[in-house]
Formats: C-alpha cells, structure tokens, sequence
C-alpha cells in the first residue's frame, strides 16, 4: 500500500480545523495526524507525530503564522501549505511566506462550507501532495531584499543589432521566488517582461507591486491594452488570460477572461503561444519551477518560431514539472540554474544573432539553426 502524506492541520479556527480534517480524511493519498490551534501546541505535535507537510494559517493571535513559519524553516525545515485570506494584509503576508519558505497557498475563502467547498478541498489536496515531494529552499538560500533592485548595481543591458523584443516568462509552484530572483537581475532600460504566474487574483496586484518595489525594472499587474515598454514587466492578473498580440507598430497585452486552458486562467501556454505568433524570432521564453505541463507546448511553439528557450533546472525547482515537460518535447535551448537565467536572458537579447532575413536564407526555423 502506498505511503500516505502525514498531514498536521494549523489554524485558530475551530470550524476550519474541523473543516480541512474531515474533508482530508477523504483523500486516500493524506493522512491527517492532528490538528493545533497555534503554533504552541503545533511545535510540540511536530516533534511527536512528525508530520510530512503542515497546513498554516497565516493570521493567528498569540504567535503569527509569519513568525512561527520563520522559525520552523530555520530550525525544521518541512514542506508547508499556507492557508489566507484575500484582505490586503492577508495577501501582504502570504507573499512574505513565500518569501520565507512556504510552498505554496491557498485562499481560505476557498474552503468554508459553500458552494465551490469541495473544489477547494480538492485545490489544497493537490498542493499538500506536490509540496510532499517538492524541494525545499534552504533558509541560506533565501537572499535578504534590499541588497538588488533600484539602489544596488545591476548590468547595463545592450540592446542586440536586431533586439529580442519581448521576455515571456512562466511559472506555477515556487514560481513567485523565482520570478522575484529573476526581475531583480534586470536593470532599468532591460527588455520588455511579460509574465503568467499561477495565482488568484486577489494576490496578483499584491505580487506586482511587492516585485516592484524591490526591482530595478518596473512592474505592474497588466491591464487590458497595456503596451509592453522596455524596462517594464506585466504580470498576468488571477483569473485572466494574457496573450500579446500587434496594434500597428506596436506591441499590447490583451487581458481577458477567457475559457480556462489546461485548467488554468491564466495559462501559461495561451501567453507563450501568442508571443510564437506575434513576436517569434524576436523573444526569448523562459519556463520556471512549477507543477503540471502548462507552458511546454507554448515554449516548443516559440522556439519553432525562432525565439531562444530556457527552463529552470531541477536542483533550483521547487517543483520540475513544467520545465522537465518542457524538456520532454525538445522545447529548451538552455538549462540553467535559477541565478543563470537572468543573466543568460539579457545575454539572448542583447547579443548580436541571426536576424530573420538570415533565417529565411538558412531554412527558417531553430531545427536550421542547430541543425
């Protein structure tokens, strides 16, 4: 019989302990062994059930959820699933537990007894079970904010004879580090970013500004009709489909509430493949940690297009799944570490390459290009 994930509930909220523990109980893959109403109680039941993830609220009195995950990963290290709510503070400190460590979130309003309920179940059931086998960061690894962004030195970026007109980036599961890590590396005047991270859209606005404040670049949750400027990053809002498409010698987002794609609003895949369409040679794709597939069909279509493709590697991923489905269908040029990407990103923009006359002439695809 497979092992179970041994699951310890966190929350000061009797009806969600009660909740989230019958609920669980469901899943035949989870196990849950207890369940604490603070972070008191939670470290003693840590050391006698030794849970394999740990389901937190993120506002509790006594100690907060903050307080005591900064202290777990430093101390026990240990896959955790933040449980918050989608007030600005809520959205404020999830994105601090992110930073701290936690794998991912889920919004608590998501699981109160209502119609949605047993989605949302499902939704936190899913994250349990990716952070049981994901990677975690070591707390050294975590780089202290305020050492990159708008006060320290970053590279100055050489726009290439025939310029990558676009960055696409996409990620799921770990991803808002990685994102963080990757923007804070690009200087004022780099290339233009558009971005697709897996996230509700109450937290969406909140990730933009917490990334803008600490990046050189601006960045700004996208709206409908945005253009896609050099040094500026547009992340895709929650529950919206982003794609890139022409407004006469112009380049714009389109932000829409479309049907989901591979389950996902936004899709990583529907942004990818507009910028296959739209900008093609002129962009580089880059696919961060994340769990699933989303993006990899889109990446394939942007390097059959001429656009130059990275994917995070396993030992920086926090999950491999949609870089290694990437991988997979032959999508990637370039493999890199997370602290890699950045700089081999500025590097595909800013150097001279094949411009699209070149290609037509040699056969006009990356098949010719490697081949």
């Amino acid at each position: 019989m497979e092992k179970r994930i041994r699951v310890l509930i966190v929350d000061d909220s009797p009806v969600i302990r009660r909740l989230l523990a019958t609920e669980l109980a469901r899943d035949r893959q989870v196990e849950v062994v207890g369940t604490a109403p603070d972070p008191y109680i939670a470290r003693d039941m840590i050391r006698a059930l030794k849970p394999d993830v740990l389901t937190l609220d993120v506002q509790m009195p006594g100690m907060d959820g903050l307080t005591f995950l900064e202290k777990l990963m430093r101390l026990r290290p240990m896959p955790v699933v933040m449980v918050s709510s989608f007030t600005r503070e809520g959205c404020e400190m999830t994105l601090r537990a992110l930073a701290l460590g936690a794998v991912d979130f889920v919004p608590k309003a998501w699981l109160r007894p209502a119609p949605g309920t047993a989605d949302g179940i499902a939704d936190l059931a899913r994250k349990i079970k990716v952070a049981a086998v994901a990677r975690l960061r070591p707390i050294s690894a975590i780089v202290p904010r305020g050492s990159e962004g708008r006060g320290g030195p970053l590279p100055h970026f050489t726009p290439r004879a025939e310029p990558a007109r676009l960055v696409a980036v996409g990620a799921s599961t770990g991803g808002t580090e990685a994102i963080r890590t990757l923007l804070a590396g690009m200087p004022p005047d780099g290339p233009p970013v558009v971005i697709v991270q897996h996230m509700p859209r109450q937290f969406t606005r909140a990730f933009a500004e917490h990334c803008d404040r600490e990046c050189a670049i601006r960045v700004v949750e996208a709206g409908d009709g945005d253009e896609v400027r050099p040094g500026q990053a547009l992340i895709a809002p929650g529950d919206r489909q982003m794609t890139v498409c022409r407004e006469g010698a112009r380049l714009v987002v389109r932000v829409k509430r479309e049907r989901t794609v591979n389950g996902l609003r936004p899709s990583v895949d529907v942004l990818f493949l507009s910028v296959a369409e739209t900008v093609g040679i002129g962009s580089v794709g880059i696919l961060l940690t994340g769990m699933g597939a989303d993006g990899a069909r889109g990446l394939l279509a942007m390097r059959n297009a001429g656009a130059r493709t990275i994917a995070q590697d396993e030992a920086t991923s926090v999950v491999f799944g949609m870089p290694r489905a990437a991988i997979a269908l032959g999508a990637v040029d370039h493999v890199l570490s997370l602290a890699r990407i950045c700089p081999k990103a500025l590097e595909l923009a800013g150097s001279s390459g094949l411009g699209a006359r070149d290609l037509a002439l040699r056969g006009g695809g990356r098949d010719a290009m490697d081949g």
